[in-house]
């Protein structure tokens, strides 16, 4: 349980995950049973369709930050079962600790038989729990482990950094090469515009990774006619028609 408290949501900065984590994995470790199995319910194990609203107003708005979260989703009558089974664990783990010396007769064979049948029941039931929660232990590290490499994947950069979904469309607002396409403008501009020959040659000596072709375009000027951030104009330059751009007005 005290694995599970820790691992199953982390959030923050990215520079600080390693601290947060090992507070987290300090607090879990001072916390009784009965506390962790409250806990447990709400945070790790939820309801189908009660995982909880994603927030991000609690993470800082000026460096990167990170949140993943993994949650077991039990259907109401399986949550509510769970959660009997464990406090019921609870209240084992207190009367054996707390009473079962006062409620056998160890001084005498009957009464000794008596205890340890009772303890091998106890036993059984404690494995049944310790099995569960180690599966449940088991398929978070699991969904861990297949996380971190989706995050190491060409396809979650591609997401992330670049704007381009699984299914190929682009989030323009967040496309890298947008951004490329502004610091371009911002340094070649001529009276507010900028020729997109030039913008593509800067950016190719600069950022060589972002290409039109990532983006299902086959040139520049389709660029940045699709994404819509920029405004488009041809001019006549030494007898040659050029597309020209600056960015739109907000």
């Amino acid at each position: 349980m005290k694995a599970i408290l820790a691992h199953h949501e982390i959030s923050g900065p990215v520079h600080s995950q390693e601290a947060i984590l090992a507070a987290r994995i300090e607090d879990a470790a001072t916390k009784t049973l009965g506390t962790l199995v409250g806990q447990l319910f709400g945070s790790y194990v939820v309801t189908e369709g009660n995982g909880g609203k994603e927030r991000d107003d609690d993470l800082p708005g000026d460096v990167i930050s990170f949140r993943t979260r993994v949650q077991l989703s039990l259907s109401a009558q399986d949550y509510a079962q769970t959660q009997a089974d464990l406090k019921d664990l609870v209240s084992l783990r207190n009367t054996l600790v707390h009473h079962f010396i006062d409620q056998h007769d160890l001084w005498t064979v009957d009464g000794c038989r008596a205890a340890q049948d009772e303890l091998g029941s106890a036993y059984t039931r404690i494995d049944q729990h310790f099995e569960q929660l180690r599966g449940w232990a088991e398929h978070m590290d699991q969904a861990r482990r297949l996380a971190a490499e989706f995050v190491q994947s060409d396809v979650f950069h591609n997401l992330v950094v670049n704007g381009i979904a699984l299914d190929g469309t682009v989030d323009w607002p967040a496309a890298s090469i947008v951004r490329a396409l502004r610091e371009a403008a911002a340094q070649l501009a001529v009276g507010g515009w900028t020729p997109i020959a030039a913008a593509g040659r800067w950016i190719a000596d600069r950022h060589p990774e972002q290409l039109p072709a990532k983006y299902g375009c086959s040139s520049w000027r389709q660029v940045v006619h699709e994404c819509r951030l920029f405004e488009l104009r041809y001019r006549e330059v030494e007898g040659q028609r050029a597309a020209w751009y600056r960015p739109r007005e907000a």
